[in-house]
């Protein structure tokens, strides 16, 4: 995987990912509750200096955008399309090689166990309208400067990486 080439600091993360694939069960459906993909969203304004985040419903932290595969083995399209329902934003573009990695348990919730996500995100550009619209998966979006996020303790260390590697890109 080019990941581990770009990203040497980040190797060790790739394996478990590409196990997951060779898994029977489908990894791209929410319901292998032993873990599956989701497609994470990175969401820059045009200057490259804000990321769009979410104060998420269930989790109830500020976090990038994204959700569930549901099946579609196309992450980037996946990452794409959770861009534009939970944003509201049109004219998005995505890269399309994976910007980070992150393995992360999702507690228990009501009749779903805990299971884990393997959160593949990319790189996704607002070209247009930067005005969003929340929607009912969120509390609250709000744009944040991507160097705050270094510097805020409440921010979760996988925003930080991510933070950290995007600004040693620019």
């Amino acid at each position: 995987m080019d990941y581990a080439r770009r990203w040497p600091d980040e190797a060790e993360r790739v394996q478990p990912f590409l196990d997951l694939l060779d898994d029977a069960q489908d990894p791209f459906r929410r319901e292998r509750l032993e873990g599956h993909y989701t497609g994470g969203c990175w969401l820059v304004d045009r200057a490259g200096e804000r990321v769009l985040l979410t104060h998420h419903r269930k989790l109830e932290r500020w976090l990038q955008l994204g959700g569930h595969a549901d099946g579609d083995r196309d992450l980037a399209r996946v990452t794409l399309r959770e861009a534009e329902e939970e944003s509201g934003l049109s004219d998005l573009s995505v890269d399309p090689q994976p910007f980070d990695l992150d393995r992360h348990w999702i507690p228990e919730r009501r009749d779903v166990p805990g299971h884990w996500h393997y959160d593949v995100r990319y790189v996704v550009r607002a070209n247009g309208s930067e005005d969003y619209v929340v929607s009912e998966e969120s509390l609250d979006l709000a744009w944040r400067r991507i160097d705050e996020l270094l510097d805020d303790p409440g921010s979760d260390e996988s925003m930080r990486r991510m933070a950290r590697k995007w600004l040693a890109r620019q």
